[in-house]
């Protein structure tokens, strides 16, 4: 069963964590945004699932909307025998979401922990992100501080790395 946003405002609100909701048309892909030209303040991110070869290992990995990451080099530096892409099915037993529903948020899913959030340093720096609320047809606003309170009562410390791209 895929997750409900409802559940997920009703915890940021009980936390005092406040955001900003942006409507758009369903967005599969972190560049979809240009083709439709939503303007919105903050850092854009890709959102990664991914797994390691023996499909033991889960990560949630978050960098700029425009990076093209090179997972090889990731998998190398990381010490890990190869990294890859994971199933929807994983997607959806790990974090409950569909594919193109993937964010920071997502992490509340994951009530084992098995996902470990590995952030972009190139992107940490900025104080408001863009998070998809378990569904694509919205963008929820998030500052920094927020995240990491919400990081924190989901026991999700993110891992701030460098991310080598292509």
């Amino acid at each position: 069963m895929l997750a409900d946003k409802t559940k997920l405002a009703e915890l940021l609100a009980h936390l005092d964590i406040n955001y900003d909701v942006i409507e758009h048309p369903p967005l599969h892909t972190s560049l979809a945004a240009d083709e439709f030209m939503i303007e919105r303040p903050g850092t854009r991110l890709k959102n990664l699932f991914l797994r390691d070869n023996e499909g033991k290992r889960h990560f949630l990995v978050i960098t700029a909307h425009n990076k093209q990451l090179d997972l090889k080099a990731l998998s190398k530096q990381q010490g890990l025998s190869r990294l890859g892409f994971a199933s929807s099915e994983r997607l959806a037993k790990y974090l409950k979401v569909a594919p193109g529903c993937v964010s920071m948020l997502a992490l509340l899913n994951d009530k084992q922990n098995e996902v470990s959030l590995w952030v972009d340093q190139d992107i940490w720096h900025g104080d408001l992100f863009h998070c998809h609320p378990f569904e694509n047809t919205q963008t929820w606003l998030l500052s920094k501080a927020d995240l990491e309170i919400f990081f924190n009562h989901t026991k999700h410390q993110p891992r701030v790395v460098f991310l080598p791209s292509k």
